[in-house]
C-alpha cells in the first residue's frame, strides 16, 4: 500500500527546499527523470524544468512556505491534495492549489497535474 501522504509531504518539502543543490537532490529523489509538471501557469518535463519551476516560485514569494492543505486522498497510482501557499504562521495562505499526483511503479512521481483555487489579485 502506497503512502500517499508521505509522498505529499516530501513533495511540499521539495517546494519549500531554497538551497538549489537540495533542491536539486529532492528533485531527483521523488521524480521520475521524465516526469510532467502541468498547471495554469506552466508545462514542464524532467527534473530540470521542475526545478526551476520551484524556483521560479520561491522567487514569486520569497519567505513564503508550502504547507499541506487538508488530508491526502489516494488510490492505486493517483492521489490528490490540496497545499497553501503564504507566510509561516499566517491566518489565511495567499494562495491555495490542488494537485493531483500519478505515481510511477517504483513510488516516485511521474506526473502532476496542478490547478489553483486562489491566487493574489
Amino acid at each position: 500500500m502506497t503512502d500517499f501522504t508521505g509522498v505529499a509531504e516530501r513533495y511540499i518539502a521539495a517546494w519549500n527546499e531554497t538551497d538549489a543543490d537540495a533542491r536539486a537532490k529532492a528533485v531527483a529523489d521523488l521524480w521520475t527523470e521524465d516526469a510532467e509538471l502541468t498547471d495554469p501557469l506552466t508545462s514542464v518535463t524532467g527534473h530540470e524544468g521542475i526545478g526551476a519551476v520551484i524556483a521560479g516560485a520561491q522567487q514569486m514569494f520569497p519567505g513564503f512556505v508550502f504547507t499541506l492543505g487538508g488530508r491526502v486522498d489516494g488510490h492505486h497510482d493517483i492521489a490528490r491534495f490540496t497545499w497553501h501557499l503564504g507566510p509561516a504562521g499566517a491566518a489565511e495562505p495567499v494562495v491555495i492549489g490542488f494537485d493531483v499526483i500519478v505515481l510511477a511503479e517504483d513510488g516516485r512521481i511521474k506526473s502532476v497535474h496542478g490547478f489553483l483555487d486562489k491566487v493574489p489579485a
